[in-house]
């Protein structure tokens, strides 16, 4: 085990480049932009399906609202995500480019919808009331169209880098106004780029008489299909937990490039399951969010109550209460950092095994017992078991699985963590723990003396906490707040998503970076710098303890911002 560790720690650069590659980056920003449209309309998704399943038929009038707001909004999530993933690359690609040349993000984003549109509409006549009418098929400007979307952000952003190195472009003298401008500067840039994705579409209606969009789903098929059996399912899980153990944000690496095949593959389920079908493609977002990954990734539901009820070392029966909660509604970086799981030879086999065994057993209940496979795309905060109730159309037959599922995954962590916890009771016996919490607290005659300066100075503390899911993030911004208010010192804490913090920071005079954003220090620093913010970044033990002392989390902002 020791081998693999090393292994992993001596290539862990190379994972980091993985998931900072600025288009796996675009994609996950793309879609955390647009979660919003997913958890609203899936709502109404809910509200028109689940009365019937029950036996209460709604009003056709309300089915109708209901069914417009979704088809108005997740019908449309495909040309959303074109332009958000073009705009993030643009950012991401603005801090390649060469001094004074920048590419805007706006007409980025503008530009890649409408080539989206063009790769993925389907324009024809059709007689209504006795009137020829032109209209367009709207199949794949939704989770159908999402590859379309992709290829018209990282197309568009291209020709815009391009145009704008090599100054192709219209030059407007100094009186013109910006905005009109900034038009002029871009036409040549957004000419180029639907003129190829138009010709692109031309090209593959020739070719297969089908929109772009089809074709490459067409062509994906078959490794989606290759994918959605029980060695890839348990593959895909088990690489995602990998990387979490390494430290690095699995689902960026892992899921990141096949989100597309999970949005459409839930679309396919939920139209089989009003057909009256059954839904069996297991391949999902709520498969990965609820089954295989019941509290988070590596599947740490259970672990928790493991270390509050069974083990005997102080250290873990306290992270196990205080992890519970947030494992609970899946954020599990509390007992990942703070046990610890990540990078901890202990857990590597649970945490990889745990998951693969998830998704056979689901797969299992899925395909030969004939539980629904998940039909919505439902919150990933929700409690595990009641996503897996939910999301299966309320079927009972989900709540055996996630039964069977704890009893797995406790067979699995209980002899590993036994051992864990028998190592850290000898060490309990011979010396007390020191760690870093009781290192802020000896510091504390200095942190007075910066409390009376902040005081003193009047001025406005201003925190942005950033994680992956903004679950993490929230615990240390709710604990900074709370020993601001112990202390008596004006500060205003939020949290966020890495991702969908570009339009908010500069509202901010210090951003935290969560353990699992690390990664991202470098690229943050060019935007801080450019702003005037404080960066600060944290390590996964020292996260989880800031986060469990206030007066602590406090201190520890005051010290760093009075380290230059």
């Amino acid at each position: 085990m020791n081998v693999i560790v090393s292994f992993l720690e001596r290539h862990q650069k190379f994972f980091d480049k993985i998931s900072k590659n600025i288009y796996l980056v675009a994609i996950k920003d793309g879609f955390l932009s647009n979660m919003p449209i997913v958890l609203f309309s899936s709502l109404f998704l809910l509200l028109a399906t689940l009365p019937e399943y029950v036996g209460v038929a709604l009003p056709q009038e309300i089915l109708d609202f209901c069914n417009k707001i979704y088809a108005y909004t997740m019908g449309v999530l495909g040309i959303m995500v074109a332009g958000t993933t073009a705009s993030s690359l643009t950012l991401s690609m603005n801090r390649r480019m060469p001094a004074g040349k920048v590419i805007n993000a706006t007409s980025t984003m503008v530009t890649a919808m409408c080539c989206m549109l063009l790769l993925s509409a389907t324009n024809s006549t059709v007689e209504i009331g006795g009137a020829s009418t032109s209209v367009f098929d709207t199949t794949y400007m939704g989770t159908k169209g999402l590859i379309s979307s992709f290829v018209s952000a990282f197309l568009t952003v291209n020709i815009y880098k391009l145009c704008i190195k090599h100054n192709i472009t219209i030059k407007m003298p100094k009186e013109v106004p910006g905005t009109i401008a900034q038009s002029f500067r871009d036409i040549f840039a957004f000419g180029f780029s639907v003129l190829a994705c138009a010709l692109i579409d031309v090209a593959v209606r020739q070719l297969f008489s089908v929109p772009f969009a089809n074709v490459v789903s067409t062509l994906l098929s078959p490794l989606f299909t290759a994918v959605d059996t029980y060695p890839g399912l348990a593959i895909i899980e088990s690489s995602v937990a990998l990387f979490q153990f390494m430290g690095i944000h699995g689902g960026s690496v892992v899921m990141t490039p096949i989100n597309a095949a999970l949005y459409d593959n839930t679309a396919i389920n939920l139209a089989t399951y009003q057909a009256g079908g059954h839904p069996d493609i297991a391949l999902t977002l709520d498969f990965t969010n609820f089954f295989a990954g019941l509290g988070g990734s590596g599947v740490t539901f259970i672990v928790p109550i493991i270390l509050m009820l069974l083990m005997r070392s102080k250290q873990l029966k306290a992270i196990g209460k205080a992890s519970f909660i947030p494992v609970l509604f899946g954020v599990n970086e509390p007992v990942l950092f703070g046990m610890p799981i990540v990078l901890n030879p202990y857990m590597f086999v649970p945490f990889l095994l745990a998951p693969a065994c998830n998704a056979v057993i689901t797969k299992f209940f899925i395909d030969v017992i004939g539980m629904n496979a998940p039909i919505y795309t439902l919150p990933w905060a929700l409690p595990g078991p009641l996503g897996c109730f939910l999301t299966t159309g309320m079927q009972p037959i989900s709540l055996l699985c996630v039964l069977v599922l704890l009893a797995v995954d406790f067979l699995v962590y209980y002899p590993f963590c036994k051992a864990y916890d028998h190592s850290l009771c000898q060490e309990e016996a011979s010396e007390a723990d020191g760690g870093e919490l009781e290192q802020l607290k000896a510091e504390e005659s200095r942190t007075e003396a910066l409390v009376d300066k902040q005081k003193a100075s009047g001025k406005q503390i201003k925190v942005l906490v950033l994680c992956q899911g903004a679950g993490t993030s929230t615990l240390l911004a709710n604990a900074l707040k709370e020993g601001a208010e112990q202390k008596g010192i004006d500060l205003v804490s939020n949290s966020g998503a890495y991702g969908s913090h570009y339009d908010i920071m500069s509202g901010y005079n210090v951003v935290v970076l969560a353990p699992q954003c690390r990664i991202y220090y470098d690229e943050m620093k060019a935007d801080t710098d450019r702003l005037g913010i404080k960066l600060l970044s944290t390590r996964g033990k020292q996260y989880i303890n800031l986060t469990n002392d206030p007066e602590g989390a406090i201190n520890w902002i005051l010290n760093e911002l009075n380290t230059q």
